[in-house]
């Protein structure tokens, strides 16, 4: 009775461990997850795009505009980040990164999702000050150009000419306008780059099974 009793209690705790054990549902799973960096790269190629766009806009206003006031280099980098994500999902999933190129591709997005993180806060920066700038000013045509100052009747003040610009209102209205849309296009940017990277960095950092062997069963721990 005692060896009966001692087999089924083994029995339960056998089956107990299993139930424990990641399933084949898990691996399942994974696989969606990992598929999902697929909406992150839709996502940023849809705002890289919109970004540029805007930015070849706003040079049709004017050739005066600088390099930080168009950031179309902005959204060029950023559809090659997207690039990269379509790509990562392209490659075959294997469990524990078994592939070379599994974990090389992961990697690079990583890193380029930090990276067009950073460069989406600094045209945020870059366009919220122009946008302030933009709409603080007066402005008067001068021949074919467009001259603008912060305070007119400042003699010294700083002066500002935008070449080709008829109507000035092309500077402080339209030009204004196209700022504050790149601050939304890259406020959206910045998060969805931050989302893509904290989904890599959790994928390969936080969530993972360490397995506990103990005589012929094996036990996993959710970690």
């Amino acid at each position: 009775m005692g060896l009966g009793r001692k087999g089924s209690s083994e029995q339960k705790n056998g089956r107990q461990r299993r139930e424990d054990s990641p399933s084949r549902d898990g691996g399942h799973k994974c696989r969606r997850v990992c598929r999902f960096p697929l909406l992150v790269a839709l996502l940023q190629l849809l705002l890289g795009v919109a970004v540029t766009v805007v930015a070849f806009l706003m040079l049709t206003i004017s050739k005066s505009l600088l390099a930080r006031e168009t950031p179309h280099w902005a959204g060029i980098i950023l559809c090659l980040v997207s690039i990269v994500g379509f790509i990562l999902y392209c490659v075959t999933y294997r469990p524990d990164e078994r592939s070379s190129v599994q974990f090389i591709v992961k990697l690079l997005y990583f890193a380029l999702c930090a990276i067009g993180l950073v460069i989406s806060i600094l045209v945020v920066a870059f366009a919220g000050y122009h946008h302030a700038q933009t709409s603080s000013f007066s402005c008067m045509p001068a021949a074919e150009d467009c001259m603008c100052t912060l305070d007119p009747h400042d003699p010294i003040a700083r002066t500002f000419y935008y070449r080709g610009v008829g109507d000035c209102r092309e500077i402080t209205e339209t030009l204004a306008l196209y700022h504050l849309l790149q601050i939304v296009l890259n406020l959206g940017q910045a998060l969805v780059c931050a989302v893509g990277a904290f989904i890599m960095w959790k994928q390969r950092y936080q969530v993972f099974f360490a397995g506990l062997q103990i005589g012929t069963f094996q036990q996993w721990h959710k970690v």
